[in-house]
């Protein structure tokens, strides 16, 4: 039997550039799995083995691998899951912290805190994830370790506290200094196996003891133990109490520890293995996995056991040119054995379990069984998705399911070949099922096949997928964005619906107020105000799903509607002649009619820009912006470079990169994420109707 508390499933996750994949890297060369260092300039590393990958030096998909780390005499295993950086894929950072007990956030120690920092570090707060935070590039010009721990407690607003200072900086940079143990760890040697434990530099010495102070401080305020301890006789606190209660204060997230290193230069990289073993959860230091009862939808809590009812949650669809289709699982309770038959939440099927395998980022090891705690893959699901609860048929449960953002940008595609067309849509379905925020629709007006994505960078890479892995040259459009309706008046209707067939009848009539949602949150807001029985209850569902039905397509130009407010004041029923369904199809013919005369608007989807330049090119990249409707929110400098913050539609930005490469001769760069949804200027509302 495994033992659950030598397990670690963590994330590495941190904004594009931060170096997360080399920090993977260099964690499996050091745990013995690998034993080459990989580099994402050279294209060799094991994380990143997607061709588009290579080729971009980017993660684009998350990817999974196990290895083992060796800490006072025993042995851990340690699930490792690399994330994108990039915003176009954030869907892998959210599937990903889902099913992940614990995360190392990478920050860059010139650049600090930037945009997709805050993206994955929300995303890491909605699902509760304790987390160690790594500030990587110490080595790099402009490196400022004081500066980016500042940075993360001010930006962030996290309880960010040093378990290590650097011992120098830049060129400089040689190791970190333990507060912990009060040792120095200084690296030499290429491969950076090898290092120094040394007594505190005489220079670092006061800076040492005074970052331990702040340290036994922070973890006075939530130990009481330490309190005591510190209180009484601060230099007497052992290096095991202080573990002990750090450990505890990270799982409940009161303080998050913080290292440093420079993991291309290969130094810091095993204490922060020894870190992730010392702070971040187990499978069983995680609350009860709680559940719903399918069938009496009542809260379930779960025990993290091998012994428990099985259930596990599907977070990742993957086609591998020879295992097949493969289904990334994270097992919470229970063990699935190859042979078994479970039971899928979505379907509400049997499916019997073939295959098991480990994941070894892009090979597979065949295991017998997965247990609590523990991720893997199963080989040849059918109709499994991301998302589904796979549970013991006999206790079925469902788990919390995961939340993808919506696409943002669409094209136009065809295949360029008539024969191709059919290849082209299986082609389609499989990239669909593997990518929950890629959808594929097609334009009734038109008949034009309408794939949307996350950003151009998205859709440019499924394009790349399309024409290598399935050999289909497609021809696309313009840029789609994904615009939205909302209303903007409050307005009363009636509406009748009755037909006659020479048989029996349809009728149902409602009146209701359309209006604005008045705390701006998206979806439907149904308010059921009928009194005295006018429409019986069992019709009142019917009302609602017609309303959600319609919100589908708006009035001004059939986009979807973003949010609104529904009172059901009134209406009657025919005592023969009313059903369910008639009452569903007056919601959806009402909403037609009263749709357009609520004072309906157009919203565009507007993302936040932050551009890193030399400060030179300011006034031109600056009035660049200014064409694209972008609004400047602010300009700093910061470790030798203008950092402007922006926001800008979209619809203004495509092909920004480009443009700003060739306005700052390739010394700009940008990042560029979703905010959020503002109305469009009546000026331009007639230009998007017109496109």
């Amino acid at each position: 039997m495994k033992r659950l508390d030598h397990f670690r499933n963590i994330g590495i996750m941190a904004h594009v550039d931060a170096g997360k994949t080399t920090v993977t890297e260099r964690m499996l060369y050091y745990t013995g799995l690998t034993h080459k260092l990989g580099s994402v300039d050279q294209g060799n590393t094991v994380m990143d083995s997607d061709p588009q990958e290579e080729k971009r030096g980017i993660t684009i998909s998350s990817a999974a691998i196990t290895t083992y780390w060796q800490l006072d005499a025993s042995k851990y295993q340690v699930n490792i899951i690399d994330t994108p950086g990039h915003v176009d894929f954030t869907a892998e950072v959210e599937r990903s912290l889902r099913v992940l007990d614990g995360a190392v956030a990478v920050f860059c120690a010139r650049s600090g805190v930037q945009p997709q920092s805050e993206t994955v570090w929300q995303q890491a707060n909605r699902y509760n994830v304790p987390r160690i935070i790594m500030i990587n590039k110490m080595d790099r010009q402009g490196a400022d370790f004081r500066r980016v721990v500042n940075e993360i407690r001010e930006v962030l607003h996290a309880n960010a506290v040093p378990v290590q200072i650097p011992v120098g900086a830049e060129d400089d940079f040689a190791g970190v200094i333990d507060l912990v143990t009060m040792k120095a760890y200084i690296w030499s040697g290429d491969d950076g196996k090898s290092y120094n434990v040394t007594d505190i530099p005489a220079y670092l010495l006061a800076e040492a003891t005074q970052a331990r102070t702040n340290l036994l401080e922070e973890l006075s305020l939530c130990n009481e133990s330490i309190f005591d301890n510190y209180t009484n006789a601060p230099e007497s606190v052992s290096a095991e109490a202080i573990y002990t209660a750090l450990r505890t204060a990270t799982l409940q997230m009161q303080v998050i520890p913080v290292l440093a290193g420079a993991a291309y230069r290969n130094r810091g990289v095993q204490p922060l293995l020894d870190a992730v073993v010392r702070y971040l959860p187990a499978p069983v230091d995680m609350p009860q996995i709680q559940a719903v009862d399918p069938e009496t939808e009542e809260q379930v809590s779960l025990k993290v056991s091998e012994e428990s009812t099985f259930a596990a949650l599907a977070f990742k669809i993957l086609s591998d040119d020879y295992a097949g289709k493969l289904t990334l699982v994270r097992v919470y309770s229970g063990t699935l054995r190859a042979g078994d038959t479970v039971w899928n939440s979505r379907t509400s099927k049997h499916v019997r379990i073939s295959r098991l395998m480990r994941i070894m980022s892009d090979k597979y090891e065949t295991v017998d069984a997965i247990s609590a705690g523990d991720i893997g893959a199963v080989v040849g699901l059918k109709d499994v998705r991301t998302g589904d609860t796979l549970s013991d048929p006999a206790q079925p449960v469902l788990l919390e399911k995961i939340r993808f953002p919506e696409p943002m940008i669409g094209y136009a595609i065809e295949a360029k070949v008539a024969k191709d067309v059919t290849k082209l849509s299986e082609a389609l379905s499989k990239l669909v099922e593997e990518d929950p925020t890629l959808s594929v629709s097609v334009d009734e007006a038109s008949g034009q096949t309408i794939l949307k994505g996350m950003g151009e960078l998205h859709l440019e890479v499924v394009l790349e997928k399309l024409a290598m892995n399935y050999h289909v040259d497609i021809t696309k459009g313009q840029p789609q964005i994904a615009y939205k309706e909302v209303f903007t008046k409050a307005i009363q209707h009636k509406e009748v619906y009755s037909k006659q067939n020479g048989g029996a009848g349809h009728y149902a009539a409602i009146v209701f107020e359309l209006s604005p949602r008045e705390d701006g949150l998206p979806g439907l807001e149904f308010v059921n105000e009928i009194t005295g029985g006018a429409i019986p209850r069992e019709f009142i569902p019917s009302v609602k799903k017609g309303f959600e039905e319609a919100m589908k397509t708006g009035a001004l130009a059939g986009y979807p509607v973003q949010s609104m407010r529904v009172r059901l004041l009134d209406g009657n029923i025919h005592m023969t002649d009313s059903h369910a369904l008639d009452f569903e199809h007056a919601a959806i013919m009402g909403f037609r009619q009263a749709a357009s005369k609520a004072a309906p608007r157009l919203l565009e989807p507007v993302m936040s820009v932050e551009v890193t330049l030399p400060e030179e090119h300011t006034g031109a990249i600056t009035g660049d912006l200014n064409r694209r409707r972008g609004l400047i929110k602010g300009m700093e400098m910061k470790a030798n470079a203008q950092y402007i913050k922006a926001e800008a539609p979209l619809s203004g930005l495509f092909g920004y990169i480009n443009t700003l490469r060739t306005l700052s001769s390739g010394r700009a760069a940008a990042s560029v994420t979703f905010q959020d949804y503002q109305l469009v200027p009546v000026n331009m509302t007639s230009k998007v109707l017109a496109g």
